[in-house]
């Protein structure tokens, strides 16, 4: 990917039209980004990933451990090799057809069939500990790199008048604390493109695959046409929410429901107030709008732009199915699990439930019909974790 990036940016396919080949030999070398720095962000991407596995090793498991998180995963499934065999080698979500014949076979009724498989699936999940230490690992990142964005912005011209990031555009100087800023948080995603196949895995893998691609691409793109600036406004806006979300995460792992709701309530807040509010009046104004008017269009302006529309109509989608679960949070007091559970309905709180009831009640998987939101929605009880 960074490859092909770097070969347009070779090319100057995507530059200005005013811009010449020759004013950039000329220049280049001290004003405009080099593509050889996108290959910095792979080793970087593993630096991180083993400073994350230290981290969860030596500091987010003691504290984990120091809340009364147990280690302990899900309650596995009795052992029978019958079930086993066609969980491992047919299927871990039998159809009803299948699990009638399982019945006549093992003499055992279909309810209790649909629990040793949500059992069974549930037994691969890991446990709340690892959980907290992965949330845990995200809140640092996103509240140093947040923190050093801001530090970084409050000194930079384009933060104050958001025009700057246009004039005497591409020639404009790459410092080394925005090199620093870019390069880390683009070798951070690199780093979660290829932990999630490693992570707690969900149902929504392929979306938030996807959705680190488009992110990465981005990034990417921003830096090899000298975007970069208001690039570092989108990334600093967006690290605002995530910290309010993992914390959030982190609490209700922990059993602190009322600290979960604020925090998850804050990060509905904040979450709305930047990618609705503050992300369309101040970021696409100046994609949109002031740089039509300082540069003007060419190729990269609409890829970069179209690019930017669309990351727009996921913030109102996600936006939705945050509000959706607030006001179930407020009305009810908790909320349902969504479709993105990581862990399924446990079968211990199904076999209570149905101990005064003698009329048959249909297993579920634990979901309320919601979907994931990029990440933010996740099972549990808590409004964060949703």
């Amino acid at each position: 990917m960074a490859g092909i990036l770097a070969w347009f940016w070779n090319e100057r396919f995507w530059l200005p039209h005013n811009v010449t080949w020759a004013d950039l030999k000329n220049t280049e070398e001290a004003t405009f980004p080099q593509a050889e720095d996108l290959y910095l962000a792979f080793p970087l991407a593993v630096c991180i990933f083993m400073i994350r596995l230290v981290f969860e090793r030596f500091i987010a498991r003691p504290c984990a451990l120091g809340l009364k998180i147990q280690a302990n995963g899900p309650q596995k499934a009795q052992h029978n090799a019958i079930l086993e065999k066609v969980f491992t080698a047919i299927t871990k979500h039998p159809d009803e057809k299948r699990l009638e014949g399982l019945s006549k076979q093992l003499d055992w009724d279909v309810r209790t069939i649909q629990r040793w498989f949500r059992q069974r699936r549930n037994q691969e999940k890991p446990s709340t500990l690892s959980r907290f230490s992965e949330s845990m690992w995200r809140f640092t990142f996103y509240l140093y790199i947040f923190t050093y964005g801001v530090r970084f912005l409050k000194k930079t011209s384009w933060l104050w008048d958001t025009r700057d990031c246009w004039y005497n555009y591409p020639y404009q100087p790459l410092t080394a604390d925005l090199h620093y800023y870019y390069i880390v948080e683009l070798s951070f995603y690199w780093s979660l493109m290829f932990s999630q196949f490693t992570d707690i895995k969900r149902k929504d893998f392929l979306i938030m695959f996807m959705h680190h691609i488009a992110t990465v691409s981005l990034m990417t793109f921003s830096y090899v046409n000298n975007m970069v600036r208001v690039g570092t406004l989108v990334m600093c806006l967006h690290d605002a929410a995530d910290i309010l979300l993992e914390a959030a995460k982190m609490a209700n792992y922990a059993k602190c429901q009322r600290l979960c709701d604020v925090l998850f309530v804050m990060f509905a807040l904040v979450f709305i107030i930047t990618r609705l509010g503050i992300y369309p009046i101040w970021i696409l104004n100046t994609t949109l709008f002031e740089s039509w008017d300082v540069v003007g269009p060419y190729p990269s302006w609409w890829v970069f732009n179209l690019l930017l529309t669309l990351l727009q109509v996921l913030h109102c989608f996600w936006s939705y199915l945050i509000v959706k679960i607030a006001c179930k949070a407020v009305s009810k007091g908790k909320v349902s699990k969504d479709d993105r559970s990581d862990i399924e309905s446990s079968s211990d709180e199904e076999d209570a439930q149905s101990l005064g009831k003698k009329t048959h009640v249909p297993a579920t998987n634990g979901t309320s019909g919601s979907n994931g939101t990029n990440g933010y929605l996740t099972r549990t009880a808590c409004p964060g974790e949703q």
